[in-house]
This record gives C-alpha cells, sequence and structure tokens, in this order.
C-alpha cells in the first residue's frame, strides 16, 4: 500500500471487519473500541472517513495523509502467547495536539460521532500528551460546573473537584489524535472493579509522567510517533483475550500484514527461526542482528510453530535456548496488559 488511497480501502474493510478491535492513545492514557459479532452498530466509511459506532462507543479514522502502519507482534508473560498489533503513526513533526497542560473547556463537540452528542460540552483533561487530547465530553449540568470549577488547574490537584466528579458521572470520554477519534460511552468501573468488555479507557497516572509516546516493547520506527492502533481477529485468542482454538486462517491473515507493513528485518529473521526450527539446526547457529527486539520476534516464531504444529525435540530445544533471554531489554508495563490481544 503505497497512498493514503490505497491505506484507506485497507482501513475501511478492518472498520467493517467485527473481530477487529482498536485503540487510540498514548502511553498512560488509551481508549479502547471493540464490538460483539451481534451487535448493532452504524457502520461507514466515505472519501473521507471511516467509523463504526454502538451503542458502547465509537472509532473513526478520518485523516490518512503521512500516515504510516507499522505491524508488529509481541510476547507475553504466558510462555506459549504472542500479541500482534497495527499501529497507525505519523512522523513526530505532525503529529502534535494541543497539549494542554491544565483542565479546559473547549466548548461544543462539534465533531462528535452521534448527531446527538454535538451539543455536549468538550473539556480537555490537560495531560499535555503529545498525540492525543485526552477528553471528556458531557451536558448533564451538576457535572459541567464542577468541570467549569477545575479549570485552569490539573485534575490531579487534591483540591480540584474535577477528577472525582468525572469518576462519579462517568462522562463520555474523547480521545482525539491527527488520525482519528474515539469515544467511549460505558460507565468507568469503580476503582475495585474490572475494566467492562468492549470500549472502555485507561488512564493510569504512573505511566504518564514517563511522557513516552509508546510502550519501549513496542517495535514503531524510529522518528514515528502511533496514534491510533488496530488488533485484527487474533488465531488463538478471542476478542477477550481467552484462549481459542487455533484459527490457522486469521494466522496467515496477519503474517501477510506483518510482511506488508512490518519490520523488514525481523519478518527474514523470523523466518529464519522457523527454518532453523523444521531443519533441526542447533539454535546456537543462528545469527541474530542487534536491537532489543530480535530476541522477542524469535519467541513468537517458537509460540507460533507450537501452535501450528505442535511440540517437537527441535523446537523444545529452539524454546529452551531462547526463553532464556525472555526479559533481556524488554520492560513490562501496566498498560500492556490493557490490549485487547494482549
Amino acid at each position: 500500500m503505497t497512498n493514503a488511497l490505497e491505506l484507506r480501502e485497507w482501513i475501511s474493510s478492518e472498520i467493517r471487519d467485527v473481530g477487529t478491535s482498536w485503540s487510540v492513545g498514548t502511553f498512560g492514557a488509551i481508549a479502547e473500541f471493540s464490538r460483539d459479532q451481534d451487535e448493532t452498530a452504524d457502520v461507514g466509511c466515505e472519501a473521507s472517513r471511516c467509523e463504526a459506532v454502538t451503542a458502547r462507543g465509537g472509532i473513526r479514522i478520518d485523516q490518512l495523509a503521512n500516515v504510516r502502519a507499522a505491524a508488529y507482534e509481541t510476547t507475553n508473560r504466558n510462555p506459549d502467547e504472542w500479541s500482534h498489533t497495527i499501529a497507525l503513526c505519523l512522523p513526530a513533526a505532525d503529529c502534535a495536539m494541543n497539549r494542554r497542560a491544565v483542565l479546559t473547556e473547549i466548548g461544543p463537540d462539534d465533531a462528535a460521532l452521534r448527531e446527538d452528542d454535538r451539543g455536549a460540552h468538550l473539556f480537555d483533561l490537560g495531560l499535555g500528551t503529545l498525540q492525543v487530547d485526552v477528553c471528556v465530553r458531557t451536558s448533564e449540568p451538576a457535572l459541567l460546573k464542577a468541570l467549569r470549577d477545575g479549570a485552569g488547574k490539573s485534575v490531579f490537584d487534591h483540591g480540584n473537584p474535577a477528577m472525582m466528579a468525572i469518576l462519579r458521572g462517568s462522562p463520555h470520554r474523547v480521545f482525539v489524535t491527527r488520525v482519528g477519534r474515539a469515544e467511549v460511552y460505558q460507565p468507568i468501573p469503580a476503582a475495585d472493579h474490572k475494566s467492562p468488555d468492549g470500549p472502555h479507557t485507561h488512564l493510569l497516572p504512573k505511566l504518564l509522567r514517563a511522557r513516552r509516546t509508546h510502550s519501549a516493547n513496542n517495535p514503531i520506527p524510529d522518528g514515528w510517533v502511533p496514534c491510533a492502533h488496530l488488533y485484527p481477529a487474533h488465531p488463538a485468542k478471542d476478542a477477550l483475550g481467552r484462549s481459542q482454538p487455533f484459527d490457522r486462517r486469521q494466522h496467515d491473515r496477519f503474517q501477510e500484514l506483518l510482511r506488508a507493513f512490518g519490520d523488514p528485518e525481523l519478518f527474514v529473521l523470523k523466518e529464519a527461526a522457523m527454518a532453523g526450527v523444521a531443519a533441526g539446526s542447533d539454535p546456537t547457529t543462528l545469527e541474530i542482528p542487534k536491537g532489543r527486539f530480535a530476541r522477542a520476534t524469535i519467541r513468537v516464531a517458537l509460540r507460533q510453530m507450537q501452535a501450528i504444529e505442535g511440540s517437537s525435540a527441535s523446537l523444545r530445544a529452539w524454546k529452551q535456548f531462547h526463553d532464556r533471554f525472555a526479559d533481556e531489554g524488554i520492560e513490562e508495563d501496566e498498560q500492556a496488559q490493557h490490549a485487547q490481544h494482549g
């Protein structure tokens, strides 16, 4: 895919695919969107935008000029599992949003996904993040007053009533980037409850303080910033992350996306590792390029071979050797555990 039109045609197919889920955000603040197989949704793609909206939330992708899709696979703590993702990235010079540092009233949300929401007022939480404006939207009088009373200050200030009012009032959460937006209408869960299935958000102040655009676990090309992500259906997990019988068709589909959008050096390395296992080669003979993601790529390849073909003496030897490096150069972060396919 060499231009925005081809990319838009592919995005259109993914928007229509109920098995593909999405996220918009940054390191420490993310909005996720997914829908059930039988869930009613308004799905539409025009020349200028593609979107899907349900009663629980929605996603819109409306700007693909200069966008680069970056596909990658990552490991997790379970030695038999992996995740896959495609990030929609912009050059660092093109991705910046407003970077407001305090709670700020923006006004009516004229760009809301649903027409009925366009009269409600949008407030930027003032997180100062580079590639996303993290906002809430409401027309409820008491919440409007609390947000206006807290405007001009950080939502994390102890004397600011805004955050507690947001947690109680569960306004719509709206995450806006140069690539598009995600909206979440489901209630914010209590602190001791897990996030609901389907659209939801995560706001993690500890990670936000790192002021990073993405997890160090994710091989985003240098000079690019991820603004949105999509997660095509996983071959070994359902939309809720539960194990399911391996689906070779879904696996092959993502491998084609990985070939098209992934790091070509890592793709060649992955194929070399699989060939080495198939030939019964000594795992120490594989030449591994420098970089923090090479060994993780090999471990993904081995986990996928096990899912496809089952175990073998050669595969066990390769896994035993490369699993010794499972924590080398890779950090675990909370947000990675919240990903739809992670």
